[in-house]
């Protein structure tokens, strides 16, 4: 089996992950704070990031109040070099991070030195979940804990968002999405049902203010996306305009600066290693 998704490994090549740093939202505050509260270790603390992609999770954990001060050591951890390459651009690097290569299922992590190991937004590529739950249970310490951290775009608040999520899912052929729930998978594994706690999940709606360039950027930032062909952008782009120009179920900021609510959610699901 590949350790890496074709799509992934094309969307997220050398130098096509600008605009997805660019286009993909902050982590939001209380986000971070309620995983905080889930590490319940005082000690400073060693981090493993899985799937760091360029670095949007990682820089607001190193930037949070309630986490800054209490990072011992933060390994990045992705496997594409272009992800990678954007990662150490724009991530303030100190002597506490650590980026290397690695998977899911081999991060060449030492066996028992995590506090806590964090995907965010990248568990749908994973291709084994056994390996990796086995992976995960090998490099945490005891109590030490697992959390997946995703934001949902709130398609469910406004129609806008909804038509607009579907133009971009119409071509992402076999890509792995989140909402298939295929990542579910990992809490059935032998390797974490015998490793860990059942998973706890929490669900934080949010807004973020947003224009009708930045929705556009955020969907173009989708690997689905960057795969197309330029002629194929550029329908994506009409078609995006379309949506936004009747804008059905659109809550307006500041009409004048073309500033609308974008709905999002965050959910956390965390688990201890036993």
């Amino acid at each position: 089996m590949a350790a890496v998704h074709p799509t992934a490994e094309l969307g997220f090549g050398k130098g096509t992950n600008e605009l997805y740093n660019k286009a993909r939202g902050e982590y939001q505050p209380q986000v971070l704070s309620h995983l905080r509260k889930a590490v319940k270790s005082s000690d400073p603390l060693t981090i493993v990031e899985i799937g760091c992609g360029t670095g949007l999770f990682t820089r607001a954990l190193l930037a949070h109040e309630e986490w800054k001060n209490d990072i011992h050591s933060y390994r990045a951890i992705d496997p594409s070099e272009g992800m990678r390459e954007t990662f150490a651009k724009y991530t303030t690097m100190d002597d506490r991070v650590v980026l290397t290569a690695g998977t899911f299922a081999d991060t060449s992590v030492e066996s028992g030195l995590a506090d806590l190991v964090v995907i965010a937004q990248a568990l749908h590529w994973c291709l084994d979940h056994e390996s990796a739950a086995a992976e995960f249970a090998r490099i945490l310490k005891p109590g030490g804990v697992l959390a997946i951290v995703w934001v949902h775009e709130g398609r469910d608040k406004a129609p806008w968002l909804d038509q607009f999520r579907m133009r971009v899912e119409r071509d992402e052929g076999d890509a792995p999405h989140t909402r298939s729930g295929l990542w579910r998978q990992l809490y059935k594994t032998p390797a974490y049902t015998q490793a860990f706690t059942p998973p706890e999940e929490t669900v934080l709606p949010y807004i973020v203010p947003n224009t009708q360039e930045g929705v556009i950027e955020r969907g173009l930032s989708s690997s689905r996306v960057a795969v197309l062909s330029d002629e194929q952008k550029q329908e994506f782009v009409r078609d995006a305009e379309a949506i936004l120009k009747r804008g059905e179920g659109r809550v307006w900021i500041e009409e004048e600066k073309g500033i609308f609510e974008h709905p999002h959610r965050a959910e956390i699901i965390v688990s201890s290693r036993l």
